[in-house]
């Protein structure tokens, strides 16, 4: 399939760990001539070797506006862009505080419009695409993490409109919906922290994995493979698509 993304130049959001982190390195890779990385986490960010591009490391959070607004002129003429960074949540949703829903939406979904708006105005008179990723949370209700799940679902509609709307400037823009993905977004749940402690955490994942038809999580590599498939040549006919990648998790 063709993944040769040589001189283009690429967003990633959510890039200093996990599926954001893998896209990065994958396009790296395959020869994109400019990154520009987005992520709170500066340490990440400046970990990731990523030779034979032009990397910018942006520090700071994709709810900031003002951040958006100084990165516009970076942005001019962008190819492509990954919609991914998000952060997690729990509690059933009677149990949910305002506070922590507006924390989760800030970022996920607030954090994905201010992505997906300047992007968009970035490519504005050229082709491009852009893949957001949501979550098969937000396709099959799972109980205990309401506000993630109602963020995803949000992502992977407005994605569908924005496909709508710009289909006829040449720009494509779909979603993953990943399942189960062995990443650090575990790691903000009590839960998960608590078994790791008794168990170890692939013990953990292993246990987790097995509401999994096939088993197992998938790797953010795999993820990364399936986002630059999706953001390439080789799916120049797919646009507001929600691709479903979850080992058989929403059958």
């Amino acid at each position: 399939m063709n993944q040769n993304f040589a001189g283009r130049s690429a967003l990633v959001t959510g890039a200093a760990s996990g599926i954001g982190a893998a896209c990065a390195k994958a396009l790296a890779a395959r020869g994109a001539g400019k990154l520009v990385l987005v992520d709170v986490d500066g340490a990440g960010l400046d970990a990731l070797d990523l030779p034979g591009c032009k990397v910018h490391r942006i520090v700071g959070s994709v709810a900031d506006e003002a951040l958006w607004v100084g990165l516009d002129p970076l942005l001019t003429g962008l190819d492509h862009a990954v919609v991914n960074a998000g952060i997690g949540s729990g509690g059933a949703l009677a149990e949910v505080s305002l506070a922590d829903w507006r924390r989760v939406m800030a970022v996920n979904l607030d954090g994905a419009f201010l992505t997906l708006a300047h992007s968009l105005r970035a490519m504005a008179g050229k082709s491009g695409s852009v893949v957001v990723v949501a979550s098969t949370t937000g396709l099959k209700p799972v109980p205990g993490i309401g506000p993630y799940g109602v963020s995803k679902a949000a992502v992977a509609h407005m994605a569908r409109i924005a496909a709508a709307e710009n289909a006829k400037n040449g720009i494509r823009i779909n979603a993953i919906a990943p399942g189960g993905v062995d990443t650090a977004i575990w790691e903000s749940g009590e839960d998960f922290r608590e078994s790791v402690a008794r168990i170890g955490r692939e013990a953990t994942i292993a246990r987790m994995a097995k509401t999994t038809p096939l088993g197992r999580f998938a790797s953010s590599d795999e993820m990364a493979d399936s986002i630059l498939y999706l953001l390439g040549d080789a799916a120049a006919n797919i646009t507001g698509h929600v691709m479903v990648s979850d080992g058989g998790f929403t059958l």
